[in-house]
């Protein structure tokens, strides 16, 4: 397990006192409805919001460092991705480069504590480009929360495994006298890992005041060696400020992963998104206001640390959210995407 963070994309073994690794990603991205001149990119998921362009995404490094039952991380990140993770602390003038940086005493064989800034247990999809399998992201981890600033408990039991935590309100490094935020996770290993599940949860006030519940459902399955499939489904309830009832969003992908060979594979996302009372996203300009299916097919082309990846998106939505040169609405938008992963 990564320190942390990352529970459910992938399992680490320290191998001395200190660990370094980091990453680089760079993608072209081409919306086939091309708006052209009027800054319309058809783009509501996180990261990718460019149109005939090749991008940095970013460029990552990160130390962990153990002595005894103490360990500090430091994860460093530069570029659009670490900029959109860390979006609340332009404002305060703290910088957008540390992606993580916590603290953790191991207790017990068992119990481990962590304080610090660290990525969210909730969700399916990574931060971490090379870590995912698609390169776009969902819209449930673009709505949903980047990390948390705060002191969790972690204990193993077995097959089973728990998480408690409190942390200023979601994608807050500072946050003076503001209410804080609950965390937990419950999760089951099966025998031999080829079945993996995670119940999350965060709630609590935001530095609006509004009241925020999320529950959060990941389950990862193998079926084979060539063959895997993934789920997320997760509902946020919101009441806003002042309020007397609330409204919520929720959304559900399915990850259908083939590798036919060791450096070839594909996964097909299917993702459904419904936030028909428009309460993602912290302003008006950034909420969807409607329900959205997206489908999403992307290649697998590995060459050692390098993944080459292609990948065809159509995202179709109720109602006219996106525009078709010269500024027309339409209900639907396709897209291609060239993206290099590179990691050590």
């Amino acid at each position: 397990m990564a320190l942390g963070s990352y529970v459910q994309a992938q399992d680490s073994t320290k191998k001395g006192p200190l660990v370094i690794t980091g990453s680089i990603d760079a993608y072209y991205r081409y919306n086939f409805h091309n708006a052209k001149d009027s800054g319309i990119t058809n783009n509501y998921t996180s990261f990718t919001n460019s149109h005939n362009s090749f991008e940095l995404g970013m460029a990552s490094v990160r130390a962990d460092y153990t002595t005894g039952k103490v360990t500090g991380t430091l994860d460093l990140g530069f570029g659009r991705r670490a900029e959109e993770f860390s979006y609340n602390e332009k404002a305060t003038g703290l910088g957008t480069a540390i992606k993580q940086a916590y603290i953790s005493v191991a207790a017990t064989d068992k119990l481990k504590f962590t304080m610090g800034k660290w990525a969210t247990h909730v969700g399916y999809e990574v931060v971490d480009a090379y870590m995912n399998r698609n390169y776009s992201m969902s819209y449930m981890f673009s709505f949903g929360p980047f990390f948390h600033t705060g002191i969790k408990a972690e204990y193993a039991a077995g097959k089973f495994g728990f998480m408690l935590g409190v942390a200023n309100p979601t994608d807050n490094v500072t946050a003076s006298f503001s209410k804080k935020m609950a965390l937990a996770q419950a999760s089951y290993t099966s025998e031999g890992g080829s079945l993996k599940a995670f119940l999350n949860y965060q709630g609590g006030k935001d530095m609006g005041q509004n009241t925020i519940n999320q529950v959060d459902l990941v389950v990862n399955g193998t079926l084979s060696d060539k063959f895997s499939i993934g789920y997320n489904g997760t509902v946020q309830a919101v009441k806003r400020y002042g309020k007397s009832s609330g409204d919520s969003w929720w959304g559900s992908a399915i990850y259908l992963n083939a590798d036919p060979s060791k450096t070839f594979g594909v996964t097909l996302r299917g993702e459904y998104f419904d936030d028909k009372n428009a309460v993602s996203g912290f302003s008006s300009a950034a909420k969807i206001g409607t329900s959205v299916l997206a489908a999403t097919l992307s290649g697998n082309i590995h060459i050692e640390n390098l993944t080459i990846i292609p990948e065809f998106r159509l995202d179709s939505s109720k109602d006219p959210i996106f525009t078709k040169n010269p500024n027309v609405g339409v209900k639907s938008t396709g897209t291609f995407i060239l993206a290099a992963t590179w990691h050590f």
